[in-house]
């Protein structure tokens, strides 16, 4: 009797451990889940033609549908050498996809009512009392003049980039002079400061608009990862592992890689002359070394982590099945429905080019329209990475997509909607 007590109480343990760790995605057979393995062979083909015209060096691309993984395949090499083809366990630079896992702590935060997400920022960080917008500016000299918000930056305007901070460094002109003068292309790292100086220092920036004005792409994140520190009293990377890594068994996603793990984080490629090099090839390392530089003590919500693409394809998977163990339904549902007609007064989605799509907490939505921005099913969401990665997340085909590259400057956006295209091609009636 005892031993039978005890191979029931190992049983369920093992299962809690198991549902504490997520359920990792498991191969299975393309037919298994209504897709077709002939026609989702067809993105080799894509791929290997890219990079035969010299517009790829290749990259890791997986598909999973019902969590089954039924497309997973590497193409091309880690450096111009072609000694090192890519694979599975390789480390990519995750860039702004970062930006949807500080979502998900937020969310996280919201859902446990330690944070509301109509809450002003200084709530929580108290130097975004008072901030003031950018009036005028003088060109000839860099000097400008403010005025006053006419309401407070929330933590709603944050999650849609709606609070007037953005990226100096994507802003030629006026926005770009304004933030070198606070020194705030921080970007990936910083070498001395820490998150909190970093954001603090943030807040005497002026706002590029009024808040809740428009969607203006920036720094929110960002800020969003401070609050998670403030709210939870533990700096960003360790609240990442205890609420969502270490429950997913993300076992490869850091701010700061180990040095054990250096040798698969890749390298990022860039077209000089004709001819796909590596930044570290060409000795330019300075804004991609930045995995490899820790410990640090600035850790980018909007940008900081690498990441495998089966670490990535787990954690997004857990939002595509309802939340898992890391997320609620509700809180789920508020995080990835369209926010822009509740944050912005007088929402067009004609005037802000926005017919099909639109913006969630973190993410872009695709809508149900009769204007078709994408072939993707209304309610998909989705984002990218600076370094040419990409995700999206289909509720309605409980479908995940990765892609990762790293190239500095790829900006042939129908690549990645062809290849969309053909996984939805794959679906069969």
């Amino acid at each position: 009797m005892r031993i039978r007590i005890t191979l029931a109480f190992l049983f369920v343990f093992t299962l809690s451990v198991v549902a504490q760790k997520g359920a990792k995605l498991s191969k299975g057979q393309p037919e298994s889940v209504g897709m077709s393995s002939v026609q989702l062979e067809k993105i080799d083909k894509h791929v290997e033609s890219y990079m035969a015209d010299n517009k790829l060096p290749g990259g890791t691309f997986l598909v999973a549908k019902e969590g089954k993984l039924v497309y997973q395949k590497s193409f091309g090499y880690t450096d111009s050498k072609n000694e090192k083809a890519y694979a599975q366990g390789d480390i990519w630079r995750l860039a702004s996809m970062t930006k949807a896992v500080t979502a998900v702590s937020i969310m996280q935060l919201y859902e446990q009512g330690k944070i509301g997400l109509d809450d002003p920022v200084h709530k929580y960080i108290p130097a975004y009392k008072n901030q003031v917008v950018l009036d005028e500016f003088n060109s000839q000299d860099s000097t400008y003049t403010t005025v006053p918000v006419e309401k407070d930056v929330t933590i709603r305007n944050l999650l849609t980039h709606t609070s007037g901070i953005v990226y100096g460094s994507f802003n030629p002109g006026k926005l770009m002079a304004v933030y070198q003068k606070f020194d705030m292309n921080v970007g990936f790292s910083h070498e001395t400061w820490s998150t909190e100086e970093w954001i603090n220092r943030l807040a005497e920036v002026p706002l590029a608009h009024q808040p809740g004005v428009k969607f203006s792409y920036g720094l929110n994140m960002d800020v969003l990862g401070r609050i998670i520190e403030v709210v939870s009293g533990t700096t960003l990377d360790k609240y990442f592992k205890a609420n969502i890594f270490d429950k997913l068994g993300m076992e490869d996603t850091y701010f700061y890689l180990p040095k054990s793990k250096f040798d698969r984080l890749v390298g990022v490629y860039a077209n000089a002359g004709g001819k796909w090099m590596t930044t570290d090839e060409m000795g330019m390392t300075a804004g991609t070394a930045y995995p490899k530089l820790g410990p640090r003590n600035v850790f980018a919500g909007g940008a900081g982590l690498s990441s495998t693409a089966m670490d990535y394809a787990t954690f997004i998977n857990t939002l595509v099945s309802g939340g898992g163990n890391i997320l609620g339904k509700n809180a789920l549902a508020e995080m990835n429905r369209d926010q822009m007609p509740d944050v912005i007064t007088n929402y067009n989605a004609d005037f802000y080019n926005r017919v099909g799509s639109s913006f969630a907490l973190g993410f872009t939505v695709y809508l149900d329209s009769p204007t078709k921005r994408s072939v993707k099913s209304p309610g998909t969401y989705e984002w990218g990475g600076y370094f040419n990665t990409k995700f999206f997340i289909d509720p309605k085909e409980e479908m995940v997509f990765v892609g990762m590259t790293q190239i500095a400057g790829f900006n042939d956006n129908a690549f990645w909607e062809d290849m969309y295209k053909l996984i939805y091609e794959a679906l069969e009636d």
